[in-house]
C-alpha cells in the first residue's frame, strides 16, 4: 500500500514540528546576565491565543463530522478522499491546539466569553459561549447532509465546507495579526494556506458536478 502525502499532510507535519522546536526553545531560553531558563509568556484565559485555540477546535470539531459524515454518503473517490485529508488534518491541529491549552493550565471552554470574542466581534446566534462562529453549518444542514447520498452529499458537502473553510481562514487571518505565541501564529497562518487552496479546489469539484458555491 503506497502512502501520499498531500498538502494538508504537510501542513499538519509541519505543525507539530513546530510546536515541538517551541516546546524545546522554552528549556533552552536564557536571561542575558546570568544564563538562567525563562519560560515563555503564559497566554491569559481571555487572550487571543486562548480564544483562537478554543474556537477554531470547535470549528475544526465541525469539519471532522462534516467529512465523516460524507464518507458514508458517497462512492466518488475524490470527494472522499478530500474528505479524509481534511478530518485528518483537523483533527490533528485540533490536538495540537487543546495540548496547548492543557500546557497553559487554561480551561478548554470558557462559557462567559462569546465565541470570536478575541477578535472584538460576537458569534451569529445564541447566548454566551452558544453562537454559530461564521462558516460552521447549522443543526439543520447537517441533518440534510446525513439525509443525501450520491451526487447530492457531493454537491453540499462541497458548499458546506466551502463556507466553512472561508469562516476558518476568517478566524485564522485574526490569529495571525493578534496571537503572540510563534508556534500558534504559524499555524495559523498555515491554516490560512491550505484552506484557501482546498476553497479553489472545491470550486472546481463543483463546477466538475455542474454546481457552484454558495456565497
Amino acid at each position: 500500500m503506497t502512502f501520499t502525502l498531500t498538502r494538508t499532510h504537510w501542513v499538519a507535519v509541519t505543525a507539530v514540528v513546530l510546536a515541538l522546536l517551541f516546546a524545546g526553545a522554552a528549556t533552552v531560553a536564557s536571561a542575558g546576565d546570568g544564563g538562567e531558563a525563562r519560560p515563555p509568556r503564559t497566554p491569559a484565559a481571555d487572550s487571543a491565543e486562548a480564544g483562537f485555540a478554543r474556537d477554531m477546535s470547535v470549528h475544526h470539531q465541525q469539519a471532522v463530522e462534516m467529512s465523516f459524515i460524507v464518507r458514508d454518503r458517497t462512492k466518488d473517490a475524490e470527494v472522499r478522499r478530500l474528505a479524509y485529508d481534511i478530518a485528518n488534518t483537523q483533527a490533528n491541529q485540533r490536538g495540537m491546539m487543546q495540548g496547548w491549552l492543557d500546557l497553559w493550565g487554561l480551561p478548554k471552554v470558557a462559557m462567559d466569553q462569546e465565541p470570536m470574542e478575541w477578535m472584538g466581534m460576537a458569534s451569529h446566534h445564541g447566548g454566551a459561549g452558544q453562537g454559530l462562529m461564521p462558516g460552521m453549518a447549522t443543526k439543520a444542514e447537517l441533518d440534510r447532509l446525513r439525509a443525501v447520498s450520491g451526487r447530492q452529499a457531493e454537491i453540499l458537502y462541497l458548499q458546506l465546507m466551502t463556507d466553512h473553510h472561508k469562516g476558518g481562514v476568517h478566524m485564522a487571518h485574526g490569529c495571525v495579526e493578534k496571537c503572540e505565541v510563534p508556534v500558534e501564529r504559524q499555524l495559523a497562518q498555515g491554516m490560512v494556506d491550505a484552506q484557501e487552496s482546498e476553497i479553489r479546489l472545491m470550486a472546481d469539484m463543483l463546477a466538475q458536478r455542474g454546481a457552484k458555491p454558495r456565497g
